[in-house]
């Protein structure tokens, strides 16, 4: 799914369950600056004027845009999950009504290369550590579960009124499909040789999904 440009302003990190997400042309910049810093470095290690440094602007213009490094880092994150987002139903909104077709569309989308999968997640298992021991940042844990939860919910119920799909609690399957990738790639991520074994564990994402809403 390719999110064209999913958009948000800063001033709508507070509120998670909002699907848009609206940037300027620097904000979004700023955005890309901080996905490519704390995926190299690690949250804990990244500091504001690390990224500021990498975007080639002042400490004082990044705060203007985003008023703490929380924000920032929500901000990020939707962008990050939007796209992902925009990747999967684009790929969906091409496959005839054919349930493995939609599941294989589905990963294809969510397994767009070892280097990219790698970057998102290092970041978003680094996002999902600081929100377990920040408060401030508690928003994350509603924002994945209203962006990723709620797509494979809204694919699951699509899926169930062209008859694709034979489920009977449409959230909590799409619980457990959200689980299940995540699984998938926390093991992948720690592989010694993770680019070798990239297309063995997508692989098995896509064979576990098969399974989950049993199709043949």
């Amino acid at each position: 799914m390719r999110v064209a440009h999913p958009l948000e302003t800063p001033s709508m990190v507070t509120d998670p369950s909002s699907a848009e997400i609206q940037l300027s042309g620097r904000e979004a910049a700023l955005v890309g600056s901080a996905y490519r810093v704390i995926s190299r470095q690690g949250v804990h290690r990244t500091s504001l004027q690390d990224i500021a440094d990498d975007a080639d602007v002042s400490k004082g213009l990044l705060l203007y845009h985003f008023k703490s490094k929380d924000q920032l880092l929500l901000t990020t994150m939707r962008w990050a999950l939007l796209r992902t987002a925009s990747r999967i139903r684009e790929n969906i909104a091409q496959v005839d009504d054919h349930p493995a077709g939609a599941v294989e569309a589905l990963i294809d989308a969510v397994f767009i290369g070892a280097q990219q999968n790698r970057d998102f997640y290092l970041l978003y298992l680094d996002l999902v550590e600081h929100a377990a021991r920040a408060p401030s940042f508690s928003d994350l844990s509603v924002l994945t579960s209203t962006i990723i939860n709620g797509l494979y919910a809204e694919i699951l119920r699509e899926g169930q009124s062209r008859g694709l799909f034979d489920i009977t609690d449409v959230d909590e399957a799409a619980a457990t499909m959200r689980a299940h990738i995540d699984g998938v790639f926390v093991n992948w991520l720690q592989q010694h040789d993770w680019r070798a074994a990239y297309p063995r564990y997508r692989a098995m994402a896509l064979n576990g999904l098969l399974r989950l809403l049993n199709i043949k």
